[in-house]
């Protein structure tokens, strides 16, 4: 075995969920790269993909792909999923999966963040935040439309045979909007105080997902209680409000939890040391990812709004993993900008080498890397 340290074998084991075998506990959630032309994602997307499949890392996330729906966004670069773009998405499927991992296509919708000018911006409520007006909220009948588009795409997923979805309910977009009760005020059942009435919407997507799909497509559902700008939102302000939200989303077909924070270690409420992913693992029941500031001191909104360069922490880092994982708090890691830095940060961590782990810095965000197959890679049969 690997000189790893025992403590972190865990991550390397298999994992099966329904139908699905990962290889190891390392996910890539979806980031956006802004490498799309008119909605399809380029070569260079389906290249960076394979890339990271070849280091080992078991599942890959495709970056928010706008549903087909057109309200769902108009940033000229954000990628979607309909069929003009189906077999470019079929590319990076194929390339990913040939690898020996899975991928799921996220899907997206925008709701007050997307340019109002047009006057086709929907939202939950018609607020962008509490106070900004952001559209306006989608009547019971836009809802069928939305419910319905995000069916197609997930179809269409699962026609190019991507692994499954998964449904972005987090970061301040349309469904965290749903399930936010500072930006959802409706009062026809979908909206107000309570948890049970919030999480209605994006119940109602992930079951007509399963209805449509089957039962064998993975289905994840990522959430977050922070949103871009104001970081100590909260959907659920007690573990009772949170129970009712995950409970519901399991009822419906949900197979995977994706727990999103700004870093994975912190308490989700002072009064008790447990993470925001201890607690959907606990309250939820399902398979549940932890994400946020893996090997890194600062977390993704500080290296995007700071002058400062992230330092690593890997191994401060691989104790909270180990402890995490030791105790049951999550069954997978997702690792965001160390993945984008360097694409063989599975292997490295694996093997020991840590000290060869290349660090993220902001420019890595523009590069575009040199496609090259790593010596290590163990490839399965296409």
């Amino acid at each position: 075995m690997p000189d790893t340290h025992a403590s972190l074998q865990p991550l390397f084991s298999p994992l099966k969920i329904g139908s699905t075998v990962l290889r190891n506990r390392f996910v890539m959630p979806g980031m956006q790269r802004g490498w799309a032309k008119d909605g399809a994602p380029t070569q260079e997307l389906a290249d960076y993909y394979q890339r990271r499949a070849l280091g080992e890392v078991a599942l890959i996330v495709g970056e928010s792909a706008a549903i087909d729906h057109p309200s769902a966004t108009r940033q000229p670069l954000a990628c979607r999923l309909d069929e003009r773009t189906a077999d470019a998405w079929a590319r990076c499927v194929d390339a990913v999966r040939s690898s020996g991992s899975e991928m799921l296509l996220q899907l997206w919708h925008e709701g007050a963040l997307r340019d109002p000018s047009d006057g086709q911006t929907l939202s939950a409520s018609g607020t962008a935040y509490p106070g900004h007006q952001g559209g306006r909220a989608a009547t019971g009948g836009e809802l069928e439309s939305l419910r319905d588009a995000f069916v197609r795409s997930a179809r269409l997923a699962q026609r190019i045979g991507a692994t499954g979805v998964e449904v972005h309910a987090c970061h301040g977009y349309m469904l965290d909007q749903f399930l936010w009760a500072a930006k959802n005020v409706r009062t026809d059942g979908y909206g107000g105080h309570d948890m049970a009435h919030r999480v209605r919407f994006p119940a109602e997507i992930v079951a007509a997902i399963r209805d449509a799909c089957g039962p064998d497509f993975l289905i994840s559902f990522r959430y977050s209680q922070y949103k871009q700008y104001v970081y100590d939102a909260r959907i659920a302000d007690t573990p009772d409000a949170l129970g009712t939200m995950l409970r519901a989303l399991r009822a419906a077909g949900t197979d995977v939890i994706h727990a999103s924070t700004r870093r994975f270690w912190l308490p989700a409420w002072p009064e008790r040391p447990l993470s925001l992913a201890a607690w959907t693992r606990q309250l939820g029941g399902l398979p549940t990812v932890a994400v946020g500031s893996i090997g890194l001191d600062l977390d993704v909104m500080e290296s995007f709004s700071s002058a400062d360069e992230a330092r690593p922490t890997l191994s401060v880092t691989e104790t909270r993993l180990a402890q995490g994982m030791a105790a049951g708090d999550f069954d997978l890691v997702a690792v965001g900008r160390s993945l984008i830095a360097d694409p063989d940060w599975v292997i490295k961590m694996r093997e020991g080498r840590q000290a060869q782990i290349r660090t993220f810095r902001k420019e890595h965000i523009a590069f575009v890397e040199k496609w090259e197959r790593p010596e290590s890679a163990q490839v399965k049969a296409g």
